[in-house]
C-alpha cells in the first residue's frame, strides 16, 4: 500500500486576522507553528517514513514542512518547491478582511470567490506591487505563466502539469509522499483524486495543519481516503473554515 499525505500550512497571521491571503507571503503564527509539530507528533505516531516532501513557494507551506519533518526526525529528505503549488491567488482581494468583504459584497458572492469553480475574483493590475511579477521569488518563471487572480479551475490547471511531472511519479517511486501546500491548491487535488464535481469541491474545506491521508494499492488505485483527527473535531474545524468567508451580521 501506498501513502499520499496532504498537509494544509498551519494557521498564518492572515488567517487568525481573517483576511484574504492567496500569494501574499505572510508568516506562521505561534498557533500555526504548534499546529505544524502536532501534524509531525500524528505522522510519527502512524509510522509515516517519507521519501519525498513538495510544497510551495509560500513560507507558510515551507514552515510547516519544516517544523512537521523536524517532529519526525526527517528533515533529512529531498524537499521540491514549486510556484505551481502556491495558494490560489486572489488578485484585488489580497490583504481584505474576508467578513468585510462579505458584509460589502454579500455572503454568496465571497463564497464564489472563495470556492466558486469558474469564478475568479478581481484582477491585479501589472503595475499593481502586489503582482507576482515584482516578487524576486519568480524572477526565473515565464512572466506570463504569473497570475493576476485565479479562479479554482484556472489554480487545478496550473496545479496538474506538477501533479503528472512530479506527485504522481513520488508515488510511483516511494512508499509515503508529503505534500505540504494550501486550502486551495490542495482542494484541485483532491478534487482529482475523488473526482468531485464543481458543487462537490465548493463545499470541500480542508482545515490547517491536518494531516490528509490517501490509501492507494500497489498500481496507485484510491482505495481510501480520511483525516488524521476524529469525526467531531474534523467537523468543527470545518465550520470554522467555512464561516471565514461570512459576514458578522
Amino acid at each position: 500500500m501506498k501513502h499520499l499525505v496532504l498537509l494544509r500550512h498551519g494557521q498564518s497571521q492572515w488567517n487568525l486576522e481573517n483576511r484574504f491571503t492567496g500569494w501574499a507571503d505572510v508568516p506562521l503564527t505561534e498557533k500555526g507553528e504548534a499546529e505544524a509539530r502536532y501534524a509531525g507528533v500524528l505522522l510519527k505516531e502512524k509510522g509515516y517514513d517519507f521519501g519525498i516532501a513538495h510544497t510551495s513557494y509560500l513560507r507558510r507551506a515551507i514552515k510547516t514542512l519544516w517544523l512537521t519533518l523536524e517532529e519526525m526526525n526527517q528533515m533529512f529528505i529531498p524537499v521540491q518547491p514549486t510556484w505551481r503549488l502556491n495558494e490560489k491567488h486572489y488578485g484585488t482581494l489580497q490583504g481584505l478582511n474576508k467578513a468585510e468583504t462579505a458584509a460589502k459584497y454579500g455572503d454568496e458572492q465571497v463564497k464564489q470567490w472563495r470556492r466558486g469553480f469558474g469564478i475568479a475574483p478581481p484582477s491585479l493590475d501589472s503595475s499593481d506591487e502586489r503582482h507576482p511579477i515584482h516578487d524576486a521569488k519568480y524572477r526565473k518563471i515565464d512572466p506570463s505563466l504569473l497570475p493576476s487572480t485565479e479562479s479554482l479551475s484556472e489554480t487545478i490547471q496550473r496545479i496538474m502539469p506538477y501533479w503528472e511531472a512530479e506527485i504522481y511519479p513520488s508515488l510511483q517511486n516511494h512508499k509515503h509522499v508529503l505534500v505540504t501546500a494550501h486550502g486551495n491548491s490542495l482542494r484541485g487535488i483532491v478534487m482529482h483524486l475523488k473526482n468531485l464535481s464543481h458543487d462537490q469541491v465548493l463545499e470541500l474545506n480542508i482545515p490547517t495543519a491536518v494531516p490528509y491521508i490517501f490509501e492507494f494499492d500497489d498500481n496507485l488505485n484510491l482505495l481510501n481516503d480520511y483525516f488524521l483527527i476524529d469525526q467531531a473535531e474534523l467537523q468543527r474545524r470545518q465550520q470554522e473554515v467555512a464561516a471565514q468567508g461570512k459576514s458578522k451580521a
